[in-house]
């Protein structure tokens, strides 16, 4: 029984390449004339509708994943108590992408203050249209009174293209 469904499956499949070549042939002026030609359209136009979910499906992935660093990043500042504002502070340098693929751009902070203290900062990465890509919350601890402190905030995950980053928060406790 098995040698005779794989030799009707051979036959099958053989009488469809056949039907499908012959009829996939167009005259010169290269107009369809078969129901393959019909179908080879509509797998094309249905691959490129496929291609365009999936575009969406990644730029919903990127906004939902943004989203969740933004709250994490909220949350972060929310923890701090008696902070002040010091995003005047703080001055990011160019961003560059590491051999890893993810963004970073150096940070500076300068405490003006007259005793030693610590910073959170919130670094937003931005994509070429200025939506929002990632989000990175760095704690500075214990810059010295009148000194400066250098770090680099790394973004989460590889971005491509052209990044540009901005102090969303600074605060000094």
């Amino acid at each position: 029984m098995e040698r005779r469904t794989n030799r009707c499956a051979v036959v099958g499949v053989a009488v469809l390449l056949g039907w499908a070549g012959l009829t996939g042939c167009s005259s010169d002026d290269e107009s369809p004339s078969s129901p393959a030609s019909s179908a080879a359209s509509a797998v094309k136009s249905g691959a490129s509708e496929l291609a365009s979910a999936a575009s969406s499906a990644a730029a919903s992935a990127v906004a939902t994943a943004a989203a969740s660093a933004e709250a994490a990043a909220s949350s972060a500042l929310d923890e701090v108590k008696g902070g002040l504002d010091a995003k005047p502070d703080v001055t990011l340098g160019s961003v560059t992408t590491g051999s890893d693929g993810k963004a970073e751009v150096p940070v500076t902070i300068a405490n003006h203050d007259s005793k030693s203290r610590s910073y959170i900062v919130v670094v937003n990465f931005k994509d070429q249209s200025g939506n929002l890509a990632d989000v990175v919350v760095l704690d500075v601890p214990e810059v010295a009174a009148g000194k400066t402190s250098k770090a680099t905030a790394r973004s989460n995950r590889d971005l491509t293209g052209t990044v540009t980053t901005e102090v969303r928060d600074a605060l000094r406790y």
